[in-house]
């Protein structure tokens, strides 16, 4: 269990929630875990097979608390929320904000200088680890392009600076691969086919965080399709594409690396289509899958929160934290930093 921000993270599978008076009981074969005001919640968000009683649901929907379900693997099954739904009216203030062209280029630029500065960590660490020369000027280089993106006056020249400071990120990626022969090797980012091995890890990741950050928002009432710098597109979920591009770097590339460099995966788990693009085989997939819940569980210490969460959470706060910023709650929207 976790409790973060008024809401309760049920993270052990096989979980009975049930109603004690004007509390919460959490129990695992019929085992007291855990106890708490209901008046302290906001929300409930469960994952894996976790059970709540009748009573439980009666509870949270007097006092207005979701109770939320997800997959074991952060699929988004279900939301209850009684009599009393807010998220009519955070989705209406969502919708005004996504056509309001001032406030959508504030945010954006958040979520981009969180990206880059993502993105600068990841390579002054490996820098640290395997000191390398082209390293420098590229670290160098992305703490400007992070400065850049203030002045920009519109989404479009934004998106251009964001793309500047990509191509230099990804122009020294091949330099992180530390392991010697491993056979792989990247020369761009290739999305829609990947070209490569290294595309190929790197875009199915990134399907996987955007599927969880989508899950996420819909936690927390929240329409992953309206977003603020990914514009609208059918079947596009924009307002989950603004939001993972802070994590990216942290959750994705990193664990790239590591599969990599540790020899978690190899070349020969990956296949050529007649059209040119590379696939993992199902055993890669399996491994990569395994890998990702892996990382998920290890914990960080969240830099606005100031308190140990799972990284598999991080989705699921930063959408709490969104939802506070729209509905006027916080002054800013604290994008996740790691340093």
């Amino acid at each position: 269990m976790k409790h973060l921000l008024n809401t309760l993270y049920i993270l052990t599978p096989q979980s009975y929630l049930c109603r004690e008076g004007e509390t919460v009981v959490v129990k695992q074969e019929d085992e007291t875990k855990f106890q708490l005001p209901i008046h302290t919640l906001s929300s409930i968000i469960c994952f894996g097979l976790t059970g709540a009683s009748p009573y439980l649901f009666e509870l949270c929907g007097q006092n207005n608390v979701s109770l939320c379900f997800f997959s074991q693997y952060g699929k988004f099954q279900g939301r209850y929320t009684g009599k009393l739904n807010g998220n009519v009216c955070l989705r209406r203030i969502q919708y005004r904000m996504a056509d309001d062209t001032e406030f959508c280029l504030g945010i954006s630029k958040t979520f981009m200088q969180a990206k880059i500065a993502n993105c600068r960590t990841v390579l002054l660490r490996a820098n640290r680890n395997y000191p390398q020369n082209c390293l420098l000027p590229a670290i160098e280089a992305l703490k400007n392009h992070t400065l850049s993106l203030e002045p920009a006056t519109n989404l479009a020249k934004l998106r251009g600076k964001e793309g500047d400071a990509a191509r230099t990120y990804f122009g020294v990626f091949n330099s992180l691969i530390t392991k010697a022969d491993c056979g792989f090797n990247f020369n761009e980012r290739s999305r829609r086919p990947p070209l490569d091995e290294v595309n190929a890890l790197l875009s199915f990741i990134y399907t996987l965080l955007a599927h969880d950050t989508a899950a996420a928002l819909e936690g927390v009432g929240l329409d992953p399709a309206v977003g603020f710098y990914h514009q609208d597109r059918p079947g596009r979920p924009g307002l989950a594409l603004d939001l993972m591009e802070e994590m990216r770097a942290f959750i994705a590339d990193r664990l790239v690396l590591n599969l990599i460099n540790l020899e978690q995966v190899k070349p020969g788990g990956f296949e050529k289509t007649p059209s040119g693009s590379v696939l993992m085989n199902e055993e890669t997939r399996k491994t990569v899958l395994t890998e990702y819940q892996t990382r998920k569980s290890r914990e960080i210490k969240h830099p606005y929160l100031k308190e140990k969460i799972p990284i598999g959470l991080l989705p699921h706060v930063q959408a709490v934290l969104l939802a506070r910023y729209i509905r006027g709650e916080l002054d800013a929207y604290p994008a996740f930093i790691y340093r």
